[in-house]
């Protein structure tokens, strides 16, 4: 049972936590790191790296898509980002990048401005499976129905369906939603869908027969929502949570597995692993990743969220750049901050514990121990950036 909270005499509040506030315990057995796994599956699709790259467009383009996925990862392209709405957006990229911090958010509106153009999702999906590598594509709910048939034909394996708050019973009075369960169910493509922070939520998304949940808001390290919309649950409970549901889920469905990706809050090595013992299958890396030397946005950082043209809820943040894409997640590493070789991390974290993979790890024994960031870690956005990672 968890203990509640009074807020005043007529509300009263959950306790819930953060991956800050979460360390494992060391078990009895230890291991070699040459005999762990990290890999995992989704759908047919069998995965060296728990990783999937956040489909925004200062960690993804069709280039770092391909590169991920030679590395052993995912990468989700934002297939409503600016690779879809001009031919080459070298000069968007520069604009955003160079606009002073009081204007970053108008200047995003207005890159932003131009519409998705067909022939360029199709272009850019191509690009991606001429690689070889699995072809990842992102969503928005509201624009699911409008796309869906171009990603599809482009030879899309995984359609990632991701917004800062996806629900299975969205209600509208002025215009038909987007029906889940219906649309997975007629397509042949496996769906990944989020986020959701709740289990409730998520049990229902599981219900529609999405492959994967996505848990979390969106936005990361630039994300407002807590700031504009007042959302907000710690990442450590929302995975936990969802991996209940996904527990239940289980039982329920006679043995279906719906993987849970935790997509928000895990800035660095030390944050995967918590994601991870908390329940996640695998990892959605943003910021992350945008600190690598090839990522698009040059060492800046932004979401979705933060280009919206009438509620903007995110900034443009600076996160720097660490090293290249490869050191990042498979090292080696010349610092001791987590923000390089993320999966040497993993790795040890899994022999320390004495734990054979990914999914065994999930029964590590987790303690509450809230700690305080340094100063010098995570890297401070330098114009208007939350900084919350």
């Amino acid at each position: 049972m968890s203990a509640e909270i009074e807020i005043g005499r007529s509300k009263r509040a959950r306790r819930a936590y953060s991956f800050d506030d979460i360390a494992l315990v060391p078990a009895r057995r230890t291991r070699d790191t040459r005999d762990v796994r990290v890999s995992w599956q989704v759908d047919a699709y069998h995965v060296e790296l728990p990783v999937m790259a956040a489909p925004m467009d200062a960690v993804m383009s069709p280039q770092t898509a391909i590169l991920v996925g030679r590395l052993g990862g995912i990468g989700v392209l934002d297939l409503e980002g600016l690779w879809t709405r001009y031919e080459d957006p070298t000069a968007a990229l520069e604009q955003i990048r160079a606009a002073p911090a009081q204007e970053a958010t108008r200047v995003l509106q207005e890159v932003y401005a131009p519409p998705v153009r067909a022939e360029l999702i199709t272009e850019r999906l191509t690009q991606i499976r001429r690689a070889g590598v699995v072809v990842a594509g992102r969503l928005s709910p509201g624009s699911t129905l409008r796309h869906w048939r171009t990603v599809v034909e482009a030879g899309v394996d995984l359609l990632v369906i991701r917004g800062s708050v996806v629900s299975a019973e969205h209600v509208s009075g002025s215009a038909e939603p987007l029906n889940l369960k219906r649309f997975i169910y007629e397509l042949d493509v496996p769906v990944v869908v989020g986020g959701v922070t709740t289990y409730t939520a998520a049990l229902h998304l599981m219900r529609t027969g999405a492959a994967a949940v996505l848990v979390g808001q969106g936005g990361g390290a630039s994300s407002s929502i807590r700031q504009v919309l007042g959302l907000h649950v710690p990442m450590a409970t929302a995975v936990s949570d969802v991996a209940a549901a996904r527990r239940d889920y289980l039982d329920e469905s006679g043995g279906r597995y719906v993987h849970v990706v935790a997509d928000g809050s895990v800035g660095s090595s030390g944050d995967v692993v918590k994601a991870i013992a908390c329940g996640a299958d695998a990892v959605m890396l943003g910021a992350a990743l945008a600190r690598a030397q090839e990522a698009p946005g040059g060492g800046y950082y932004w979401g979705p969220e933060a280009r919206h043209e009438r509620l903007p809820r995110g900034y443009r943040s600076v996160v720097g750049t660490v090293g290249s894409m490869a050191e990042i997640l498979n090292g080696p590493s010349d610092q001791a901050d987590g923000t390089l070789n993320i999966m040497g991390a993993l790795r040890r974290t899994l022999a320390t514990t004495g734990y054979a993979d990914v999914k065994e790890l999930q029964r590590v024994e987790v303690v509450l121990a809230p700690y305080a960031r340094t100063e010098s870690w995570p890297p401070q956005p330098l114009d208007g950036g939350v900084g919350a990672l």
